[in-house]
């Protein structure tokens, strides 16, 4: 069943090259102080740009929470090289009017899925000392939060794949990908 927010119909889908335009004019919407919780410090639109562009790299899977054809959340998953056992960086933002409506954990939940599914045994999410909402976020789910100056780290460790979990992957991505081709088709 697809979630629901404010009684409008909310997808939360993967990120194809497909998304790539509306990636960056996600991000390059994004208000200075939504930049600096994002992103730990002050970013330029050239900056944003160039991020926006490389998000749907090889090692990077991706998802948006979509209201309508508009993008107003993401999830991103970051593969750390060279690691044993595999680790990846989890990394999330909804736009300020979007949040305190379940998106957040939507999207966690999609990315929490998804690791599991790649045998990524755990994965640290980064974010300023004052972004509370990201804490609450990784504290429901069993995180473990390290503080440091300015900064604080979760560190998510993750269970090996089911066949359910990776049934769920398949049939997400699935309905999300034709929802994506046949809006007007496909039931929300």
């Amino acid at each position: 069943m697809t979630p629901q927010f404010n009684h409008r119909p909310t997808i939360i889908r993967r990120l194809w090259q497909s998304d790539k335009a509306t990636l960056v004019n996600f991000f390059q919407n994004l208000d200075q102080p939504t930049r600096r919780m994002r992103f730990c410090g002050t970013v330029s639109d050239a900056f944003l740009k160039t991020y926006a562009e490389g998000i749907l790299e090889a090692d990077t899977t991706a998802y948006g929470a979509f209201f309508g054809e508009e993008l107003h959340g993401i999830a991103e998953l970051r593969l750390v090289p060279n690691t044993w056992p595999k680790k990846a960086e989890a990394a999330f933002l909804v736009e300020p009017a979007y949040q305190e409506k379940g998106i957040g954990d939507a999207l966690l939940d999609r990315v929490l899925t998804a690791s599991q599914n790649r045998n990524i045994a755990s994965i640290s999410m980064l974010c300023l000392k004052e972004n509370k909402r990201m804490q609450h976020l990784a504290k429901k789910h069993d995180a473990v939060i390290r503080y440091t100056v300015g900064e604080s780290e979760a560190a998510l460790n993750l269970p090996h794949p089911t066949p359910m979990t990776l049934f769920y992957e398949m049939f997400t991505d699935t309905r999300g990908y034709l929802q994506k081709l046949f809006p007007a088709m496909m039931p929300r």
